[in-house]
């Protein structure tokens, strides 16, 4: 492979951009990727990293119109309907429980380590997912809202113990020109040797950087109220814990709890 320069590696990234709104054709349906396109995509997914080789990940693909449909309005997210490609990435440890069962051997409980590992290697195969498609000229966006109706996804995508949905991922097309987004700058991010806390000066600072993220219509850009809407006291993030741990618990996922009985067959947990 022909190595890319710095300069190269910098553009390629600063091209990226989140969209929700994608070409469709003339009846607003989705335009599916060429095929050759959809299988490297999915090549570069599973030739992601992953850890004790387990792999420990699944990829939904969307491909019912009334399946995308109901993901859709599950996850408050309509584009889900009318991207190009649509999955929903899931930590999966149900697969290795069943490799160890039919070599004969008990898999174990260790079901904060299945959600570590698991989130792990779902990000990272979403993730090269999502760069080859940009490769390819294509656009996408992770979409945290499959925590709105994770008892539905459950129950729609058929996901037995030790599968759990992370994340909607959709690519296509874009039929919008996204904006170009702030980041939190460098020196609150990395950190060298030991953690460093910011100061509350660079806090501001930070916050200032990234207030043109939260702009939204009339609303000046306010990063902290943004923030608050999802991470403060009453926001959208504490709406959503208890059907996390719910969802956690049902797929058998639920740190210091050995599953139901009728979940052990098989969940590896």
């Amino acid at each position: 492979m022909t190595p890319r320069t710095p300069e190269d590696v910098r553009a390629f990234y600063d091209a990226h951009r989140t969209v929700r709104q994608y070409r469709t054709d003339e009846h607003g349906e989705p335009l599916p990727l060429p095929a050759e396109h959809l299988d490297v995509i999915l090549h570069a997914a599973q030739r992601a990293p992953t850890d004790a080789t387990a792999q420990l990940y699944s990829l939904i693909h969307l491909r019912d119109p009334l399946v995308r449909a109901q993901v859709a309005a599950l996850t408050t997210n309509a584009h889900i309907a009318t991207a190009s490609e649509a999955f929903v990435v899931c930590a999966d440890v149900r697969r290795t429980a069943r490799v160890l069962e039919g070599s004969g051997r008990t898999p174990g409980h260790w079901p904060a380590v299945a959600v570590h590992f698991g989130i792990g290697d779902a990000v990272m195969a979403g993730t090269n997912l999502l760069t080859a498609a940009e490769m390819l000229g294509y656009l996408g966006c992770w979409i945290g809202g499959v925590l709105n109706g994770l008892d539905g996804i459950l129950d729609l995508l058929r996901l037995p113990p030790g599968v759990l949905p992370f994340a909607a991922l959709t690519i296509g097309t874009p039929a919008e020109a996204a904006p170009y987004r702030p980041r939190v700058p460098r020196p609150l991010v990395v950190h060298t040797d030991a953690y460093r806390e910011g100061s509350d000066e660079e806090i501001s600072e930070a916050t200032a950087v990234m207030n043109p993220i939260a702009a939204r219509g009339d609303q000046p850009g306010d990063w902290a109220r943004l923030l608050g809407a999802y991470f403060a006291a009453g926001g959208g993030m504490e709406k959503r814990e208890p059907h996390l741990v719910a969802a956690l618990r049902r797929q058998g996922l639920w740190a210091g709890e050995r599953p139901l009985a009728q979940e052990v067959s098989r969940s590896g947990l």
